[in-house]
């Protein structure tokens, strides 16, 4: 049985839950996955084309994570071996889609279209400009320049961490965050100003 906490009360490090699993706990790497699912789908998403292939990359991440659990040794957190894995295979998706013909427009965007799921037009009225305005922005930017904001002003990851997960040194990733943070800044700025 899983202990997600610890003698004092306290709820149990990913570390803790970890060791858990590599002694052949199974519901630790659920409570693991709950507590990393939402950052490793984020990312995901942000690297792959559609929700459907972000699910897949989730799926393989947190499988691939179970595969492995063994080797994890705690140098760096749970969070960021997980988004290493998880970038790994969004990267492998990618290419492998990249290679196959596929139908231009994702399904998603056609089911919004056709008005399933979507918001009332009160709401897009509400929140659409500001929503469209910077959406438009975000994707201007560069796949470098998404991936590097996601990683540290979306999932708060420490500059170290996000360093390592890129394979880039400390003052590259200082370099290329401070670059995004300024190409979407121009992005808003030029998308405010063409949408008068």
């Amino acid at each position: 049985m899983v202990h997600v906490f610890g003698e004092d009360g306290q709820p149990l490090t990913d570390l803790d839950l970890a060791r858990q699993c590599q002694a052949g706990e199974h519901d630790a790497f659920g409570v693991l996955m709950q507590r990393h699912q939402a950052s490793v789908f984020r990312l995901a998403r942000l690297l792959t084309a559609s929700s459907d292939e972000a699910e897949d990359v989730l799926q393989q991440t947190f499988l691939s994570a179970w595969q492995h659990i063994g080797g994890y040794r705690g140098d760096a957190s749970l969070k960021t071996w997980l988004l290493t894995i998880a970038r790994h295979a969004a990267l492998a998706r990618r290419a492998q889609i990249a290679r196959q013909p596929l139908d231009p427009t994702p399904i998603d965007d056609l089911g919004l279209r056709a008005g399933w799921g979507g918001p009332t037009p009160e709401q897009q009225a509400l929140s659409g400009e500001r929503s469209a305005l910077i959406a438009s922005a975000w994707a201007r930017l560069a796949d470098e320049e998404r991936e590097i904001l996601t990683l540290r002003d979306l999932e708060e990851l420490p500059g170290e961490q996000a360093a390592a997960l890129l394979g880039i040194s400390l003052a590259a990733m200082k370099s290329r965050l401070h670059r995004a943070r300024l190409a979407l800044a121009a992005a808003v700025k030029e998308e405010s100003h063409a949408s008068r």
